[in-house]
């Protein structure tokens, strides 16, 4: 770590020549989610689609979880243009502008199946693009430069879900038409070229694999042949396993048990919610330049966990809007710290040779928890515990994260020192 960089101070780090275009680079990374999720819902909806059509439009997103599956690809080759990260995300960029101005020539009334297949393209070019964008950002940050960048990132992802969300149900109903939204969203995404065109390239960019074979093998040996690498996945699926449990039914618990109305609680997680969210991401990355990376993980990692006491007040609390209030906001704050230190983490443990193909998966690992253990157990254990002991015991299972974290001082320092284990 240079002086320079040392001596940066934590508010400057999002001045960074590297850190700032990732703000636009996140907003054309979250705009086709909705467009391909929600929103088409909401329009074959209007549309009068059958129920059993709509259920089938939400496989559409299935690409976003398959991604690791051509990541490689990435890897091994590059477009003409640009270098090896940009110029896919130049291309992928161009690609979605023309698909989802496509959609918008099509209607679910009368042209379901074309409408499908088109979002199909968008959702397969999207990941393909997250493949690139999560590659270019571990390889252009400075390692204090890491937090910062993942906070404005998620900055720039949010707002392009509140505008290919929200704002374009608005714009669709009210001015533009469904149609000519979608032209709109895909003239957006066009303007996201722009962000690519001015971001620079790695100062020391790598070698890309030398034929496709070891694109798809040496990922994978390289990081298993690192000294502690099985501990290291481990506490990626732990780190933010307590935070997953917390948040699984949440939306339920607050209406069902603690009974408040979907309007108090939809305004509180969307607005407010939202907002903590995104001001503890910034913060997040502002402390990380100043701290590090292993003094982050756990400070963040210890208000992660705490923070699901909140739920608890809550739940053994009368019911008041602003204790509802204060502890959606000060657990989403918590979330928004941790998810800051967690992906400098995963930007951290990817060689950049290999870094699509590595932070697809990790990224991928990163979900087990979210997906495969805090959505089915919840209901079992708040049936066997109830909502109070339920979140107790969220509190409790953070530790074993924090724990491996503790005991993985060392290679974290290491991690980040030079850039790999």
């Amino acid at each position: 770590m240079t002086d320079a960089s040392t001596t940066r101070s934590a508010g400057n780090v999002y001045f960074s020549r590297r850190v700032a275009p990732q703000l636009a680079l996140g907003f054309a990374s979250g705009l086709p989610l909705a467009l391909t999720g929600g929103t088409l819902q909401a329009w074959a909806t209007v549309s009068n689609v059958s129920l059993q059509s709509i259920g089938f439009l939400t496989l559409v997103g299935t690409a976003y979880t398959l991604k690791f599956l051509w990541a490689p690809l990435i890897d091994r080759y590059a477009p003409p243009l640009l270098g090896r990260r940009r110029g896919w995300m130049l291309l992928m960029q161009l690609l979605l502008a023309l698909a989802i101005m496509g959609m918008g020539l099509f209607s679910p009334g009368s042209a379901l199946p074309e409408l499908a297949t088109l979002a199909v393209l968008v959702a397969v070019l999207s990941a393909t693009q997250d493949i690139a964008f999560d590659a270019y950002s571990t390889d252009v940050l400075h390692s204090e430069e890491r937090g910062a960048g993942a906070a404005v990132k998620v900055l720039g992802y949010r707002i392009a879900m509140i505008v290919s969300g929200g704002l374009a149900l608005v714009l669709a109903d009210s001015w533009l038409g469904w149609g000519h939204m979608y032209v709109l969203m895909g003239v957006l995404m066009l303007a996201c070229v722009a962000a690519t065109l001015w971001a620079p390239e790695p100062e020391s960019p790598a070698a890309a694999p030398r034929n496709l074979g070891l694109a798809l093998v040496e990922p994978f040996r390289e990081f298993f042949s690192r000294r502690g690498a099985i501990g290291l996945l481990l506490l990626i699926v732990l780190y933010k396993l307590g935070d997953a449990f917390a948040g699984a039914l949440s939306t339920t618990f607050l209406i069902r048990a603690a009974g408040y109305t979907a309007t108090e609680v939809g305004t509180v997680n969307k607005v407010l919610g939202l907002a903590a969210t995104i001001v503890g991401a910034l913060a997040g990355g502002s402390i990380m330049a100043r701290w590090g990376l292993y003094r982050s993980l756990m400070a963040f990692g210890l208000l992660q966990a705490v923070s699901n006491l909140g739920y608890w007040l809550i739940s053994v609390s009368p019911n008041h809007l602003w204790l509802m209030a204060a502890g959606v906001g000060v657990e989403n704050l918590c979330g928004g710290l941790g998810t800051a230190a967690f992906v400098g983490l995963l930007m951290t443990l990817c060689r950049h040779e290999y870094s699509a193909t590595q932070f697809a998966l990790l990224s991928a690992l990163s979900a087990v928890g979210r997906i495969y253990l805090a959505g089915p157990l919840t209901p079992t254990l708040v049936e066997h515990m109830g909502w109070p002991g339920f979140f107790l015991f969220t509190v409790a299972i953070s530790a074993p994260g924090l724990l491996l974290l503790h005991a993985y001082r060392a290679r974290i320092g290491a991690l980040e020192d030079a850039g790999v284990a």
